[in-house]
């Protein structure tokens, strides 16, 4: 499409314009990205407290996320390619109303059965999530920018997973954990609502100015790229996207361990109580949230500065923090002290966000924006078909062996390979193959 034909579907210009407004549609990628993994890791919280009332076991829970995770990532593949084709407003009206009534069904289970088909649901109705906010980030955000507000979309998964802690600890302290479930629930639903109401993209916007329109514009695809038609099934061979989705694979099997397991290993391992682990559990989190900001900024200043190219500033904080990570996991089955197994947790969790948030802002330069969302869902189906077992096989570990000290290390090595995938299969643009 050209600029020209794009240019005339805006609006007559009679609505104020607001000054950088694609970084108020990114507040509302944030917003759900927060109150996605509040959903996501409720489970967490109300993990103790369903293991008593209801006789369940940690195996129980890990397959809880289990079946989450592997939902998600085969909904992953269709997810994609419905936001390319339909957009991803109605998509992610329908994904979040779906994800929200998921969670608020969570409420009325009472055993297992009930729980796995309630987190199916949520599987598929989270699917959709990352996608979309990468595929909104290549409308509104010209390439150099976009590693930046990866960052920010994404830290959103880890402001929610460290506000969930203490809020979610709280409300079901309050009100008992089915309240919780409730409770998050709706709120979704009203922010579905909202999203449906105020989201427009860039060509049909009411407030956005012609000259930030026009920035947008020149930091798209050039017509001949995106003019580029890939089939989906062809991704498939080339060695960029399994280095996306190996690279990818190595941060969600780590990020599912803490998603699931944290409260737990803090209370199993550590002896904080579980009044207190809410409150605890929240600060590997908030480290996480700024470990995705901060990422995202450097790559700016290393193509700005350095004169990097896109891929290669998001690469290098890829395979370098693919390495740091594998060091700092190997460690933390060997600390004994609280204090200093917070600040472990904490760096390790900085940097899986900083692999994921830019694993996100590299899969839009692997392929023309026009493929950004069906490629970024391959990439998570990846990710998430492997990381899919980090729960079920650290909750069999756990109460086999009585130990976290095995899934640490694990999750050390594969951290490692993971950097190695990014370093020798990402080299170049899917596109320029073509």
């Amino acid at each position: 499409m050209s600029t020209q034909n794009v240019r005339s579907t805006r609006p007559d210009g009679t609505t104020r314009k607001i000054k950088n407004f694609r970084y108020i549609v990114l507040g509302w990628l944030l917003l759900a990205g927060v109150l996605n993994y509040m959903d996501r890791t409720s489970v967490s919280i109300a993990a103790p407290h369903m293991i008593e009332d209801l006789g369940l076991t940690k195996t129980d829970i890990g397959l809880m996320g289990a079946v989450f995770s592997w939902t998600y990532a085969f909904c992953q593949l269709p997810a994609g390619y419905l936001i390319d084709k339909i957009g991803p407003r109605r998509v992610y009206f329908i994904a979040m109303g779906l994800w929200s009534i998921a969670t608020a069904l969570m409420s009325i289970g009472h055993n297992l059965g009930h729980f796995l088909f309630f987190r199916f649901l949520l599987g598929v109705g989270e699917s959709p999530n990352s996608p979309n906010s990468s595929k909104i980030t290549t409308q509104w955000f010209p390439r150099e920018e976009r590693g930046q507000a990866a960052g920010i979309w994404d830290s959103g998964s880890k402001w929610g997973s460290a506000i969930a802690p203490p809020v979610l600890t709280l409300l079901t302290l309050g009100f008992g954990w089915r309240a919780m479930f409730l409770i998050v629930g709706l709120a979704g639903v009203v922010l579905a609502a909202a999203f449906w109401a105020f989201y427009r993209s860039p060509e049909h916007s009411k407030h956005l100015s012609e000259e930030e329109y026009r920035y947008i514009l020149a930091g798209r695809d050039d017509e001949e790229t995106a003019g580029v038609k890939l089939p989906w099934l062809r991704f498939f061979t080339y060695p960029q996207t399994w280095g996306m989705m190996l690279g990818f694979f190595s941060s969600i099997w780590i990020w599912n361990i803490f998603i699931t397991f944290l409260p737990l290993f803090l209370q199993d391992t550590l002896g904080v109580s579980i009044v207190a682990t809410g409150w605890v559990a929240a600060v590997p989190y908030l480290a996480a949230a700024m470990g995705a900001i901060l990422a995202g900024r450097v790559t700016v200043v290393l193509a700005r500065r350095y004169g990097m190219t896109s891929i290669r500033s998001k690469k290098t904080i890829l395979v370098s923090g693919c390495i740091a990570l594998g060091v700092l996991l190997c460690i933390v089955p060997f600390i004994h002290s609280l204090a200093f197994a917070l600040l472990v947790l904490s760096l390790a969790l900085a940097v899986v966000a900083a692999i994921q948030s830019q694993s996100w802002a590299m899969s839009s330069d692997v392929v023309p924006d026009s493929h950004a969302a069906r490629f970024g869902g391959i990439m998570n189906f990846g990710g998430y078909f492997g990381g899919a077992l980090a729960p079920v096989v650290t909750g069999i570990v756990v109460d086999t062996t009585g130990s976290y000290t095995p899934s640490f290390l694990l999750a050390g090595v594969i951290a490692a390979l993971g950097g190695l995938c990014f370093a020798f299969l990402v080299r170049k643009p899917v596109h320029a193959d073509a």
